[in-house]
């Protein structure tokens, strides 16, 4: 079956777009759909515990988001302009790839200035395509003085569907609580549910833990705009896969135990790094794999997900995962149900067939 960007489309309401998290993360809502009966269940996060056993697995992503956002000026005519730091492409020289807006008033050799007194300046050395641009930051003092800078002046990337302005608690939110590696500029939405109490909880009753890292990119809220999805090219990620995790994924999958993706990120990575007897690589790179119906899953076989917008990548895998027409009927339910979607949604665990 060869399927077409049409075919992922449904009419969301707006106000179903969260734009603010849950009161306390593991307490937004939990749909739990059984894909070998199609049977579903409503539940609260917290509840998620319940569907996992004693040496069943869990795999995080502990990629960590920076306050990715910039305003600034553009020199002489005080032009206003948004810089979203996409990547870091040289720490000594304080190269960034960056997107900017907009993006027709910025030539090659403008600066820039950020902050209520300029403190922070940038150049533009390169046009590298009709959005995006390399700047050089123009910064004199230590590394580290650079990197506080940055952080005091950037904005937390909240996903421009979420449209209100950015609140302290966004901080604290749009991150979940084992980030650790920083290099996103979108969060992996699916374990901001976990709180430090329900990891315990889970850490009691044996289900292990294993992280891998993909330093999230605003790939994933890029639009397809091709209808054959075989053209559609993912914007690359790096990912890296440790020797540790790996080896706590293929002991699951030997004993036959549960591995659960918490989220669509893990499951790009891990699916990223496949030997062809089906057990998981470690893996130091890039990854642009994009997941859409059909597709064969090779190492999780639980997902837990967040409700994702109509014509999204996000939605494609997901619906890879689920199967296309029982993710259907889930999203219909959820839409009946006045679930919530995005970023800060709520959140859907998808079981074994």
């Amino acid at each position: 079956m060869k399927m077409k960007l049409s075919q992922f489309n449904f009419k969301l309401p707006e106000e179903l777009i969260a734009l603010h998290p849950s009161k306390n993360r593991d307490e937004c809502r939990l749909l739990v759909v059984h894909r070998d009966t199609g049977n579903i269940e409503h539940k609260i996060f917290k509840d998620v515990i319940d569907y996992f056993n004693d040496k069943d697995v869990l795999v995080f992503n502990n990629t960590k988001v920076f306050p990715a956002r910039l305003f600034g000026n553009k020199e002489k005519t005080g032009a206003k302009i948004e810089v979203f730091l996409l990547r870091e492409l040289n720490k000594e020289q304080l190269l960034w790839d960056v997107l900017v807006d907009p993006a027709r008033k910025i030539r090659i050799g403008n600066k820039l200035y950020f902050g209520p007194d300029d403190e922070l300046v940038a150049e533009v050395i390169d046009n590298t395509t009709s959005r995006g641009r390399t700047l050089r930051f123009l910064y004199d003092g230590p590394y580290d003085e650079f990197k506080k800078m940055v952080y005091e002046l950037g904005e937390t990337p909240l996903p421009k569907f979420i449209k209100r302005e950015v609140e302290p608690e966004d901080t604290e939110r749009y991150q979940t609580i084992y980030a650790k590696c920083e290099g996103a500029v979108v969060a992996p939405t699916a374990g901001m549910h976990f709180s430090r109490e329900l990891l315990k909880r889970f850490e009691i009753k044996g289900i292990e833990f294993a992280e891998v890292t993909l330093h999230a990119g605003l790939g994933n809220f890029r639009g397809v705009d091709v209808e054959d999805l075989t053209k559609h090219k993912m914007d690359s990620e790096q990912i890296i896969i440790l020797d540790k995790a790996v080896d706590i994924i293929n002991n699951a999958k030997k004993r036959k135990n549960n591995i659960c993706a918490v989220g669509t990120t893990v499951m790009r990575t891990i699916e990223s790094s496949v030997s062809t007897t089906g057990f998981l690589k470690p893996y130091e790179g890039w990854t642009n794999k994009f997941i859409f119906p059909p597709f064969d899953f090779s190492v999780a076989n639980l997902m837990i997900t967040n409700f994702h917008l109509p014509y999204s990548t996000l939605f494609m895998m997901a619906s890879a995962f689920a199967g296309y027409d029982l993710l259907n009927v889930i999203y219909k339910t959820a839409i009946k149900e006045k679930y919530k979607f995005g970023t800060y949604g709520d959140a859907m665990l998808i079981l074994p067939s």
